[in-house]
């Protein structure tokens, strides 16, 4: 694990894999920092130059004053991806994190090899759901929105099997910076990348959970339907967090993915 300063906040990142393997870039959800990654990555370390980051505002990155926007997020990935000499990645998005990826599709399409849309959309929510949710955690912090968000996470199924594991990812979310989380929800609040959807010109596969309470199946459809040439895959048992629930089946689609487009 590493700490560099890019656009003057410190973010944690960290390498696994081949340092001369083609970069995969795995970018996370809101209220997460990249541990929900842990059982996805060691599919690609054997092949792949494997970069993890946390995100402004969340993990063991710095925080800056909210609010955010999208392109402060997609700077600071354009930074990270400098500083590593990375010059092109394949970009593995969830959530908020699929939105920076499109994002960056679009800015910097030749930094980008193909894209992997787990769960989101090019527009997520409505600005008066998402006003909600910054006004509740800006009043009483994350706690008081966990159990609600950890519905969306998570299928009822696995919120009952695995009762701890639960318990431990909803340590991860109420540990998140408030401010942190809310600055985030103003980056997704304000984005609309529908109209630009339409740029994206590398291979794409959107995923969504059949149980996702975030991003339905049908919103995350819609975006791969705006995408030139972009297929869908849809996760049976899954809630908003396939790389926790579902990680193998994940994996072997974003596998078969990157063989498709070329990269391994």
């Amino acid at each position: 694990m590493a700490f560099t300063r890019v656009n003057g906040i410190v973010l944690h990142h960290q390498q696994l894999g081949r340092a001369d393997g083609p970069a995969l870039v795995f970018i996370n959800s809101l209220g997460s920092d990249f541990r929900i990654w842990q059982e996805v990555v060691s599919a690609f370390t054997d092949r792949f130059r494997v970069v993890l980051y946390d995100k402004r505002g969340h993990g063991l990155s710095d925080a800056p004053p909210a609010p955010y926007t999208l392109d402060d997020h997609t700077d600071d990935l354009i930074a990270l991806l400098d500083h590593l000499k990375i010059d092109s990645a394949a970009l593995v998005g969830l959530s908020v994190g699929g939105m920076i990826a499109q994002r960056l599709a679009v800015r910097s399409p030749e930094r980008v090899q193909a894209l992997a849309l787990c769960c989101t959309a090019a527009k997520i929510g409505t600005p008066e759901t998402w006003a909600e949710r910054i006004a509740a955690v800006e009043s009483g912090g994350i706690e008081p929105i966990t159990d609600n968000v950890l519905q969306r996470w998570f299928t009822p199924l696995f919120r009952e099997t695995h009762a701890d594991v639960v318990a431990g990812w909803r340590n991860m979310l109420v540990r998140t910076p408030a401010h942190g989380y809310a600055g985030t929800c103003a980056a997704i609040r304000d984005a609309d990348l529908r109209p630009d959807a339409v740029r994206i010109a590398v291979p794409t596969l959107c995923i969504a959970g059949d149980q996702d309470g975030s991003t339905p199946a049908d919103v995350v459809r819609g975006t791969a339907d705006l995408i030139a040439g972009a297929r869908f895959a849809l996760i049976d048992g899954a809630g908003h967090i396939p790389c926790v629930e579902k990680p193998t089946v994940l994996s072997n689609l974003i596998d078969r993915h990157l063989q498709e487009a070329g990269l391994v």
